[in-house]
């Protein structure tokens, strides 16, 4: 799960991660009076920052400086339902509901430092850059020499010698040392306690001042704690996500919608990279991932089901599935259910094989549905490619 760039600041300040003064607003006038504030108090500029669940914003026009109150009103009066296309959102963008408006600051230097979970080590990775604000793909691209990276040890955690090496691989002042150790630190807490798979600080500041601050901030959470984190879970932003997505949640069903035309249902994940495989061979594109787990119900699988008709890109489906715990004649009375409800309006390849395979053919060849049977996968690939031509 993702959150907001203001929501993630909530979160780090608990932990003493230093931020800048902001507030969220969703009007221009909201954004005035926020402006109003931090123009009294800090050093005659503010930034309004829009608010959407990509990166990239600074270079969309979504990150502007505001000199006045009335400059701020204005800026958030032009990005307020504006849709913002960077490069993470893809050509359809995101629109913007809601600003950050936020103190400014004077800025010496700008770094980069992010958390994330590495799988080939098991651990906590600390990647840190002299090279802030710019994505830390591209600086991997350009000058993979500028990424310094550290693991941590689960069993004693971050040690300070480890971000006292990151530091002064910085190149950091001596003399902020201990304030960049103290950072890096609440910053794990952060990560550690609140259950992220990803915490990222592009730029980290250096100020004039001499303090080291969370300019931007983006977090991403595990979904399979999120029961312990009943606060960030309040924190997700439906708006920001695929409406299918929010709809294959309530199910617990595995659903990433694609830009293909044949949908796809199949049980675990594996197969399910497998049956998209075999699709682009047979020279298909499929329009969804969709994993209706080892143990769905009825219920789920026509839910499912009904997924995959509601993306009107979608010209043919295919359900793929291999009946381990999940029985091939539950799936059949899931399709028949789903397809009796919405209709079919698209040709439907079934492959199944396993648990019950024979009661669940004999279901849906009494069904009265015109279903395309397959035996193999490459098989059934081959004819939902060729039936929704």
């Amino acid at each position: 799960m993702n959150i907001h760039e203001y929501q993630a600041k909530q979160i780090l300040a608990k932990y003493g991660v230093a931020v800048p003064k902001g507030k969220i607003a969703f009007t221009p006038a909201e954004a005035e009076e926020a402006a109003r504030e931090f123009l009294a108090e800090g050093n005659g500029v503010c930034v309004v920052k829009a608010q959407i669940h990509a990166g990239g914003r600074g270079k969309a026009g979504g990150v502007k400086l505001a000199k006045s109150k009335d400059e701020a009103a204005n800026i958030a009066r032009e990005l307020l339902g504006k849709t913002l296309v960077t490069h993470q959102t893809g050509p359809q963008g995101k629109e913007v509901k809601k600003v950050y408006v936020e103190e400014g600051c004077g800025i010496e230097r700008e770094l980069y430092l992010g958390f994330v979970v590495d799988r080939s080590t098991q651990r906590v990775a600390i990647m840190a850059s002299s090279e802030g604000g710019v994505e830390i793909e591209e600086v991997a691209e350009r000058s993979p020499e500028k990424i310094l990276k550290e693991f941590i040890d689960p069993a004693v955690g971050l040690q300070a010698f480890q971000a006292r090496k990151l530091a002064f691989g910085l190149g950091i002042d001596k003399t902020l040392v201990n304030k960049a150790v103290k950072f890096m630190t609440a910053l794990y807490n952060a990560f550690v306690a609140s259950d992220c798979s990803m915490a990222e600080i592009n730029p980290l500041v250096v100020t004039k001042g001499g303090d080291i601050i969370a300019l931007d901030a983006k977090m991403s959470f595990d979904d399979n704690a999120l029961f312990r984190h009943k606060d960030i879970e309040g924190m997700r932003d439906l708006d920001e996500e695929d409406p299918k997505e929010v709809a294959a949640s309530r199910f617990n069903l595995n659903y990433v919608a694609l830009d293909g035309t044949i949908g796809c249902m199949v049980n675990g994940a594996g197969l399910a990279m497998a049956t998209m495989d075999m699709i682009k061979l047979s020279g298909g594109f499929p329009a969804n991932f969709l994993d209706v787990g080892g143990g769905a119900n009825k219920e789920q699988v026509t839910a499912a089901f009904k997924l995959i008709m509601s993306d009107e890109k979608v010209k043919a489906v295919l359900v793929n599935i291999f009946g381990g715990i999940m029985r091939c004649d539950i799936i059949a009375e899931g399709i028949i259910a789903a397809a009796k409800e919405v209709g079919i309006k698209v040709p439907l390849v079934v492959r199944l094989q396993g648990t019950n395979v024979d009661q669940g053919r004999k279901l849906l060849a009494e069904s009265g549905l015109n279903i395309i049977t397959a035996e193999k996968m490459d098989e059934a690939a081959e004819k939902v490619v060729a039936a929704q031509k």
